[in-house]
């Protein structure tokens, strides 16, 4: 295991095969380092952004947060990948709905807004804005 650890820090770190992506993820599991340090300890670089979350979900390791501290283990392969989506895609769902949300808000009250500006326009200079529907067009 050893020999392949020495392999893998002199290797470029953008290039990691299957199986030197698990043992970097097994040894994050195994040894209770934090990523940044794991990643330091193979690449001799100190920020992974994000590789090895990356890899964790690619590979099927699910993030259970007990307390305060987030273990991962292997998902299930027999399970529908739609049936559980990992955490992150669900807060990003989330995100997604709240921005919805409120530019929904937004837009609703710009309406509010213009149909008032519409009806005191007509109410101070006397004439008519809205168009009436019930009207036949012109002919030229």
């Amino acid at each position: 295991m050893s020999g392949l650890r020495r392999e893998i820090k002199r290797r470029n770190y953008d290039r990691f095969s299957e199986e030197e992506k698990r043992v970097i993820i097994e040894d994050y599991l195994q040894s209770g380092m934090t990523k940044r340090e794991i990643w330091k300890k193979y690449t001799g670089r100190s920020a992974d952004h994000g590789s090895i979350l990356y890899w964790m979900y690619k590979y099927g390791y699910h993030c259970t947060p007990p307390q305060k501290s987030v273990t991962f283990v292997p998902q299930k392969s027999s399970m529908n990948k739609q049936d559980s989506l990992p955490d992150f895609a669900y807060l990003q769902m989330q995100k997604r709905i709240t921005e919805l949300e409120k530019q929904l808000q937004a837009s609703e009250m710009k309406s509010i807004a213009y149909q008032t500006m519409i009806e005191l326009a007509e109410r101070e200079f006397n004439i008519s804005i809205k168009k009436k529907f019930n009207t036949k067009p012109s002919k030229q």
